[in-house]
Parts: C-alpha cells; structure tokens; sequence
C-alpha cells in the first residue's frame, strides 16, 4: 500500500464539519486520504482525536459526580477537563514516538493500514513531535502543581500515579504494553485514577460511590484497547510485544473481553441496588444492544476480509467496542447528570 507524501497538497476538505468528524466517526479508511484535508483536520486525525472524547467523558463523570454531593467547584472541574485531554495527547503522541523509535511501528504494521502514523507518515518531523509533547507536558505539570498546591498531599500521590503510569506504558525500558499489563493499566487509569481520583481534586475528599461509578467506565476502556490488541495480536507477537491477548491467546482475550463488556452493566445494577448509584444510570441499558453487538462479535474469529465499505480495517474487535463505549459513556453521563440534578 501507498503511503502518505511528505509534501501535502492544497487542502480540497476540511472545516467545522470535517473537523468535529475527527471527534465523532471513526479513522479514515486510508491514512493517505488525510492529504486531502486541511491542517487542523489533518492533526486531528494524526492526533487519534476520535480516542481523545474517552477522556473528557471521563472528566465529565467527576465532574458530574462532584455536582451530585454538593461538592463541585468550577476551576477544578475546568482543570481536570483540560489536563486528562492533554495527558490523553501525550499518552498517543508518546505512544507513536516510542513504536516508530524501537522499531515496533514499521511500514507493514496494523497501525499504518487504519490512520496516519504521524512520524512515519512524515506529517510531523521528530523535533516537532517532540517539541509538542513538551509544551503539553508543561501545561501537565502546571496543572498538578496546582492541584498539590490545592488539596496537598493526597494530589501529590495522584499526580505521582498518574505519571509512572503515563512513563510505564509505552516509555519505560519495559513498557506495561510489553508485559500484558498495558490493558489492566488502562482500566486503572481510565477508571479509579481518572474518575475517582478526578472527584477528589474538584471536591477534596474522596468518596466510595465515585470509586464504583469509575469501574464500568474504567472496564469499558480497556475493552476498547484489548479489542485493538486482539486485531494486531498476530504483529504484535513477531514484533515481541507482550500485549494481554498475546499473553493469553486470542479465544481467552476474547472471552476476557466478553466478561469485561458484561460486566459494565452488572456494577451499575448492583451500584443502583446497594443505593450507591442513582437509578438514573441504568439509562446505559439504552446501550445494551451495541453490547450484544459487541459480545456477539467477540464470539467468532475476524473475518479474512472487511466487509464492503468497512472502515479501519485491519480493526475489528477495536471498532465495535469503541462504537459501544462511545454509546455507553454518553448515556452514563445522562443517567448520572438526570441523578445530580434531581438530588440538587
């Protein structure tokens, strides 16, 4: 397959449109189409900006949670938004650096075939890429500096946690990514550190209630990375990267992804039946079909070919759990938000 030029032509797409469907749809079907676009559109897409909105959804559950005890204060939410996007940025960038460094981002791998690669592309220069992700770790540090300066000790730990995690994943000389941790990292991160841990620096205590409401949406996240896993296990495993379905072979990552689908839906029933959740969240169940979908899906092999128009191929696993935590997520919000409003 053709790969992208260094030289971009005069942009032909682009604008709002096409740069909110950088947030909202899905990559493109060949990174070489990114041509075509217009500069934000194109570093949108470099950027994996369809990934980014897992992280503000996440910052909206604190928020959201904050605001249902009575306990949420503006800068600190508005803070929390802005520092899980931009730490969100670098994980990717970071992520792209690091493959295209040790050489397991290579021009035959899956990453190439579904989105831009933005060093391999030649879309950014290496000084550039790596100029950007230290203007977004300063703008990182700053805001955990504010919150250690704001809620003392406890942040400093957070903020400690969060960057060995960051560093772990992919930066580290063996990575998380390498050693089948990298999927239970992302639950961690996305789940208790994120949502529980952003609940505490808006309101200054920690609480229970939000440390259960952070575990479906923590699970729904590593679902969406051990399904992309899963498509590239084949790559991965000649390249040496330990990833979970490496470790555990397709059939059981499978199953284990299964399980953590289901099991998204179960902590919310037992978090409305223990009281520890508004009734309000189970409007996720508005969900569950795209769930039956995507258990449904992670029951049989990928097939050999994508189907006609499949976009993201050689993504498959990875597609329907995203298509389904971006559903699920949303209507999270809803239920919780429904729940905070009338308790206010």
């Amino acid at each position: 397959m053709s790969q992208p030029s260094t030289t971009f032509p005069t942009p032909r797409r682009g604008g709002p449109r096409e740069w909110a469907r950088a947030f909202t749809g899905f990559y493109p079907p060949l990174a070489q189409d990114l041509v075509d676009l217009d500069p934000i559109a194109r570093f949108l897409y470099s950027a994996r900006s369809v990934i980014l909105v897992i992280s503000f959804q996440a910052a909206l559950l604190a928020g959201i949670l904050a605001l249902t005890d009575r306990a949420f204060e503006a800068v600190p939410f508005v803070l929390v938004l802005v520092g899980f996007v931009v730490l969100h940025a670098i994980s990717n960038l970071s992520n792209d650096y690091f493959g295209a460094r040790r050489g397991h981002d290579t021009e035959d791998s899956p990453r190439r075939r579904y989105t831009v690669h933005p060093l391999l592309s030649g879309a950014v220069s290496t000084r550039l890429l790596v100029t950007g992700l230290l203007v977004l770790v300063a703008i990182a540090a700053a805001i955990g500096a504010y919150f250690i300066w704001l809620r003392g000790m406890p942040a400093v730990w957070l903020t400690i946690a969060g960057a060995l995690l960051l560093w772990a994943y992919d930066a580290a000389p063996r990575a998380l990514k390498e050693l089948g941790l990298g999927e239970i990292a992302a639950f961690v991160v996305w789940g208790p550190l994120m949502v529980a841990g952003g609940y505490y620096v808006i309101t200054g205590r920690f609480s229970g209630a939000a440390l259960l409401a952070s575990i479906p949406y923590g699970l729904g996240v590593m679902s969406i990375l051990v399904g992309k896993h899963i498509d590239q296990r084949e790559f991965d495993e000649r390249k040496h990267q330990r990833t979970l379905p490496v470790v555990l072979g397709e059939a059981s990552a499978r199953t284990f992804n299964r399980g953590a689908v289901i099991l998204m839906y179960v902590v919310i029933v037992a978090g409305v039946i223990t009281r520890m959740l508004t009734p309000f969240a189970l409007i996720v169940l508005i969900a569950a079909p795209r769930a039956l979908r995507a258990v449904r899906v992670m029951s049989a092999p990928r097939p050999s070919e994508p189907p006609a128009g499949y976009l993201g191929w050689p993504l498959w696993y990875h597609r329907v759990c995203l298509v389904h935590n971006r559903a699920f997520g949303w209507l999270y919000i809803l239920g919780l938000a429904v729940g905070a409003v009338v308790r206010v």
